[in-house]
Formats: C-alpha cells, sequence, structure tokens
C-alpha cells in the first residue's frame, strides 16, 4: 500500500498507470474515522476495480460550525490498518494549505437541492463537499467512485454535479451499513455515550421504517428525547436529521 501526501505526486502517480479499460480506478473519499460502512465500499471497489484509492481528508470548509470540526475524530492508525486489510492500493492523504491553495476563494456552488435538507440547516456544508470532491476527482481521475446512501443528498449532488461538468467518473451508490440495533454506521457515531449508541440513537432507523408519515416520526423522535432538524419525505426516500446530546445524526430510506 502506497502513501501519497501531495496532489503533485498524486497525479504523476496516476499519470503513470496504463490507461485502459483493465485498469480501472475506484475511489472512496472519506475523512477519516473508518467504520464497516466504509470497509464495505472498500469491498465494493476492490471487486469492480483493477486499482482501488482511498483519501483520508478532514474537509474544513464543509463545516459550518467550527467545534464540530474540532470533535471530528481522528483515528489514524486504525484507519490506516482497515486500508490495508481491505487492500487499498494507495491512500492519498494530503494537508489543507495543499488542497486549498487559494484559502477557499474559489467554490463549486449548486443552487438547488443543496439548498435543502442538510443544507437548509448547514449553509455552505455543500459548497464544501462539492469543492473538495471536484478537487479530489481532477488529482485522482478515477473511473468510479463510491459513496454510501447514508448520505443521500451528498451522493445525489455529486453524482449531479460530475454529470453538469462532463466528468469521466461513474458516481456509485452503496446501500447504508446499520449496526445490529439498526444505527446507521458513521464516525460521529464515536461521539455519542455508550448509553446513547445503544438505547438511544437505534430509535432513529425504528421511527422512520415503521411510522406512516414524515410528522407521525418527527412527533415520536421528538418524545423520545431527539433534537429535530428536519424528518422530511420527497422522491421516494424518507430523509431526517435529529441531534442527540449535541450530536448531529442523520439517515434515510425508501418508503
Amino acid at each position: 500500500m502506497k502513501l501519497i501526501r501531495t496532489p503533485q505526486e498524486m497525479k504523476q502517480w496516476r499519470k503513470s498507470l496504463a490507461r485502459d479499460v483493465d485498469n480501472s480506478v475506484g475511489f472512496i473519499p472519506t475523512m477519516g474515522a473508518l467504520h464497516a460502512g466504509h470497509e464495505e465500499l472498500l469491498k465494493t471497489s476492490r471487486l469492480a476495480n483493477t486499482i482501488s484509492v482511498l483519501s483520508i481528508f478532514i474537509n474544513p470548509t464543509q463545516f459550518n460550525d467550527s467545534k464540530d470540526f474540532e470533535k471530528y475524530p481522528v483515528t489514524w492508525e486504525q484507519d490506516l490498518e482497515i486500508a490495508r486489510k481491505n487492500k487499498v492500493d494507495v491512500v492519498f492523504a494530503p494537508t489543507k494549505a495543499l488542497m486549498y491553495p487559494d484559502g477557499f476563494k474559489f467554490k463549486l456552488i449548486e443552487n438547488d437541492l443543496s439548498k435543502s435538507l442538510c443544507g437548509k440547516d448547514r449553509p455552505g456544508h455543500f459548497d464544501g463537499v462539492l469543492s473538495i470532491v471536484m478537487k479530489l476527482f481532477q488529482v485522482i481521475e478515477p473511473s468510479h467512485a463510491y459513496f454510501g446512501e447514508k448520505d443521500y443528498q451528498q451522493f445525489q449532488l455529486i453524482q449531479g454535479m460530475a454529470a453538469a461538468f462532463l466528468m469521466n467518473v461513474n458516481v456509485i451508490s452503496v446501500p447504508t451499513v446499520r449496526e445490529k440495533n439498526g444505527l446507521a454506521m458513521s464516525s460521529r457515531n464515536l461521539r455519542l455515550s455508550e448509553k446513547d449508541r445503544r438505547d438511544v440513537a437505534p430509535l432513529i432507523y425504528k421511527r422512520i421504517i415503521e411510522c406512516k408519515s414524515a410528522a407521525e416520526a418527527t412527533e415520536k423522535l421528538s418524545a423520545d428525547g431527539f433534537k429535530i432538524d428536519y424528518v422530511e419525505d420527497r422522491n421516494g426516500r424518507r430523509y431526517v436529521a435529529v441531534q442527540l446530546n449535541d450530536v448531529r445524526l442523520i439517515d434515510n430510506v425508501a418508503l
């Protein structure tokens, strides 16, 4: 497994690969704190591509709350071990200065879907997401990129971005991986107390699959002790974002 730290070296490595159908490059962008959900993305990439690239970069521009950024879990050694176990070929781990040499003066903005759901509650969040993913696509030039369906709004935006800018990458979704109690796998789960993770957070999934309407799910989740950002049904999916003791959790299911 090769560790690359700079965009320049990453571009040189990519240029060295033969450009043919038998040398497909699968890419999984992450902010680290890897878990079983990320492993599913890595396994999917490995089965479908000759080469798999994992990026680990805690992207500061997608945090509308600086305290949230500061609290984001860092598990570097564990992440590298998971990458090795899943036979990742390259780990790309650049710095903020190298990925934002302009200081984020230039950014990518979407003016429709990104303004609702998580975008409504987190102004500027998706500007940061789309900007960093565009940069990573430019540097790595993957043939396929994989995103978990837990962040389904994010997946739709990145898929739309790739199509809008005529990018030569297939953006592919992978079903949400859940803990045994139904809680969607997330790096943020590490910030939950043992009791909240075991007894309370799993109610998110339970409520959004058992309730007949978003309004009913909102009422029950509020009674369960969650602070509701939104519960909304749109285009055949139910989306939810809640806060549990200052930890923001999201999920969604097909209706």
